[in-house]
């Protein structure tokens, strides 16, 4: 991955222009074309599954035509007139929960530093500088979200494409705002977005972007969320790994800890923010892939203390019974994932690999080796950043047991709203929580 510099070293660019139906035979020829062109450049190959990648696009498409069905049903029942005006008055509902939003935060700031202006920044392990100013116009409801200062877009993959910082945006507002509304392009109409052309948020059309997507799009999470003080860094990466040779692929993201907040720890070994993947079970990794899972386990201790902890990373070891490539596409491994108001920073991850031999090498962030049968490769993924000044020993003891399962995590999390933060109430809600609600109702 350390190599992968050009866009064509990471992904075939496709355009979407015609491409409706990949049983056309002409589009068919189209498509597999653009999937095998990176094997025309030195040091790269073409895919190496043509039948999935063609399956995964028909599936694609088969879900716009169901979405289209679907809408045209309700335009059948409803009439589009009121079909129309519903999708409007979503957008809008959306745009005031956000701009009341703005509006409560600017209030409560300009009292507690005379100014309505909120600023962060963080750094990528690399270097990088994402550089965020929010100037928001309390009378209005509205803000301005301005990049300037973040750093030139840079050689490794690491880019985010614009459309990827407006969705981390609306993210965290959609996260910020105290009701429970879908997520639709209401919730930007508010807020105007100011990116650098040619920076790491908005970069050129050949920059490669692979690690933009599911890196740096954690990363600008966290700096918007910094900026607002809303809760400690989670732990800022998907620890993407893989491995492979001409005939086997492997691709997983592990969890990590997730930020503490004003009245709850992190949760330990979670994915937080832009992923939410499911892991391989062992027995099927161990059956289909030539590896064994030696280790895969929290790491106590590794979420940030404070009045509130942050999650705990995990580590996860893999042995290796052939000869094979692995790549790693990590963060948060030069950085440590910030706390907030006195909060300790969680720590940070590593990569270690134990070869055969006795040698044991840090792989750091970024990095593709060969491994031979008897190699094992050693995965700690970082932890939450700590929220408020710590406690005692005591009171800190008793929060870390209760986040490893002894103690009970909700009802500590629930006094300590009621005794610190007055009866403020948050939403239960989100992907997970459906989930825990539709399979009740089953």
């Amino acid at each position: 991955m350390e190599g992968w510099k050009k866009y064509w070293d990471v992904i075939a660019s496709i355009s979407n222009k015609g491409f409706l139906s990949c049983e056309n035979q002409t589009l068919r020829g189209a498509v597999t074309e653009a999937l095998m062109l990176p094997a025309k450049y030195p040091g790269s190959s073409g895919t190496r599954n043509l039948q999935h990648n063609l399956s995964d696009l028909r599936a694609q498409v088969a879900a716009n035509h169901k979405g289209i069905e679907l809408v045209l049903e309700l335009i059948d029942y409803y009439s589009l007139r009121v079909v129309q005006a519903y999708m409007k008055h979503i957008q809008k509902n959306a745009e005031i929960a956000v701009s009341d939003m703005l509006h409560s935060i600017a209030k409560e700031t300009r009292k507690r530093t005379g100014s309505t202006q909120l600023f962060a920044e963080d750094f990528m392990d690399d270097g990088s500088c994402i550089r965020l100013r929010v100037n928001i116009n309390e009378s209005k409801g509205t803000a301005v979200f301005d990049f300037t200062g973040t750093t030139h877009q840079v050689h490794g993959n690491c880019n985010a494409p614009r459309a990827i910082t407006l969705s981390a945006l609306i993210y965290c507002l959609r996260c910020m705002v105290g009701h429970n509304i879908p997520l639709n392009q209401g919730c930007l109409v508010p807020v105007k977005t100011i990116i650098p052309k040619g920076s790491i948020l908005d970069p050129s059309e050949t920059a490669a972007v692979v690690g933009g997507n599911v890196l740096t799009s954690q990363r600008i999470v966290d700096v918007i969320l910094k900026a607002f003080q809303i809760c400690a860094a989670s732990q800022g990466c998907m620890n993407n790994i893989t491995f492979g040779n001409q005939d086997i692929g492997y691709y997983e993201t592990i969890a990590g800890g997730a930020g503490a907040g004003p009245g709850w720890n992190g949760r330990s070994g979670i994915h937080t923010h832009m992923t939410n993947t499911r892991i391989t079970d062992p027995e099927i990794l161990e059956r289909r892939y030539p590896v064994v899972l030696q280790n895969f386990s929290l790491s106590p201790g590794t979420g940030g203390a404070g009045k509130f902890r942050g999650g705990d990373g995990i580590t996860r070891e893999l042995l290796f019974r052939k000869d094979i490539q692995v790549s790693v596409l990590t963060e948060r491994r030069v950085y440590h994932p910030y706390g907030l108001k006195g909060g300790q920073p969680g720590q940070r991850g590593s990569n270690l690999l134990f070869y055969k031999d006795g040698r044991v090498v840090n792989l750091g962030g970024k990095t593709s080796v060969h491994v031979t049968a008897g190699d094992m490769l050693s995965i700690v993924t970082p932890g939450g950043g700590g929220y408020g000044v710590p406690l005692s020993d005591s009171v800190q003891s008793h929060n870390i047991s209760s986040r490893h399962g002894c103690g009970n995590e909700n009802e500590d999390n629930e006094v300590a709203k009621k005794k610190l933060c007055k009866g403020q109430q948050y939403a239960t809600k989100g992907s997970v929580y459906n989930y825990k609600l539709a399979q009740e109702s089953a």
